[in-house]
């Protein structure tokens, strides 16, 4: 192995959501610094835009045969993770999202004889809150953590909430989430800008619409607010939940002031035009979206839940409230609206705590120290001390 140059395989989920937005961006942040990087996955990471002369991407085809009553699609990973450490030689696998990508990863890694793949997790969230708390799943994820040569979790949360539900003991390494702040940044986009009428506040909510997110929330928050406010809610996603939420919207007669922009590649390019961002989560694990806003210097309205309160300081950039509570989540939102020297002041804040704990160049070599680690040791995981938070 070159110390200077890794050749790294990242198996993560395509679709618009935290994991594969970090999963990609670590990638391409890899990439740039001159390492060889290998994407696995059934689909093209959407935010995979732009040709890198050193990233390579692999599909994992899934074959159809009526006896499968659901595609064995970690075996297919499995296979294709193998056939690439074989190929090109990796030296790490970096899987994102426990099920199924660690648990293909720990297979390929059985069906190379005579090489050393190092393989690396990290946790996103619901991998642990939701499908690792799901008895069907909790022995084999306890069992794939513990198989690993090194894990990671997004925030202090989601460690302590992976020791809580799976009962592993595998040391767990805390890695932030990240974001660019010379893509996203204050500046506005012309053409988004035309989203805003004359008076108006604009709010915004970014997700995959899953009910975890709770968008009807949203919607019933914006119906109070539009009662004094002149307001334009800007809902960017797709998922499961968006029919409902635009019924809501009809319902409460606010659909004029609602428009649903579906995904969007660019969201670097809509964020900075918007007064606020809301998130009133059932649960974040860390809650990329809202730093991505913040380092957009527009402040957060989010629920006190998970990860979130790691990201989002209260009363400075932005405000917290409880898991539900339309009333206080209208009230936040008010509140920021009405005093126009406290929403600019928690602005400029949510941008300088971007700038502080989460910008790129210094998370980057955080993972690059953390795999240097891992491949120089030579029983990899087991040897580490478990860290605190």
């Amino acid at each position: 192995m070159n110390p200077k140059r890794l050749k790294i395989g990242i198996a993560c989920y395509p679709t618009y959501g935290g994991s594969g937005v970090l999963a990609t961006e670590l990638g391409i942040a890899l990439a740039d610094e001159g390492h060889e990087i290998h994407f696995m996955s059934y689909e093209s990471p959407f935010r995979l835009t732009e040709f890198h002369s050193n990233i390579f991407y692999h599909q994992v085809g899934v074959q159809e045969y009526p006896l499968f009553k659901y595609p064995p699609y970690a075996l297919a990973l499995a296979t294709t993770m193998a056939e690439v450490c074989d190929l090109h030689d990796l030296d790490i696998m970096h899987v994102h999202y426990a099920i199924p990508h660690l648990v293909s990863a720990n297979l390929a890694r059985q069906m190379l004889v005579g090489r050393d793949v190092k393989v690396v997790a990290t946790l996103h969230g619901t991998d642990v809150t939701i499908v690792g708390n799901d008895p069907s799943y909790r022995r084999v994820m306890r069992f794939s953590l513990e198989q690993a040569d090194g894990v990671t979790a997004v925030s202090s949360y989601l460690k302590n909430e992976t020791y809580r539900t799976v009962g592993t003991s595998c040391p767990i390494q805390v890695i932030p989430n990240f974001v660019d702040l010379e893509r996203f940044n204050v500046q506005p986009c012309p053409e988004a800008s035309k989203l805003r009428q004359e008076n108006e506040r604009v709010l915004i909510h970014v997700s995959n619409f899953r009910p975890v997110k709770r968008v009807t929330d949203i919607i019933e928050a914006t119906a109070q607010v539009a009662k004094s406010h002149p307001v334009r809610l800007l809902m960017v996603g797709d998922g499961p939940d968006r029919p409902a939420a635009e019924k809501r919207a009809r319902e409460l007669g606010i659909s004029d002031a609602v428009c649903f922009l579906g995904s969007q590649d660019n969201i670097e390019k809509i964020l900075p035009c918007a007064d606020l961002f809301l998130l009133p989560s059932q649960f974040e694990s860390f809650g990329l979206s809202a730093l991505e806003a913040m380092a957009c210097g527009v402040p957060v309205i989010a629920t006190a839940s998970g990860g979130l309160s790691e990201v989002v300081e209260d009363e400075r950039t932005g405000k917290l409230f409880p898991v539900g509570d339309i009333e206080a989540f209208s009230l936040a939102i008010k509140d920021l609206l009405d005093d126009d020297s406290k929403l600019k002041s928690f602005g400029t804040a949510a941008r300088d705590r971007a700038k502080e704990l989460f910008r790129i160049d210094s998370v980057i070599p955080q993972y690059m120290e953390f795999y240097r680690k891992i491949l120089t040791e030579d029983s990899g995981i087991g040897t580490q001390e478990v860290g605190t938070t």
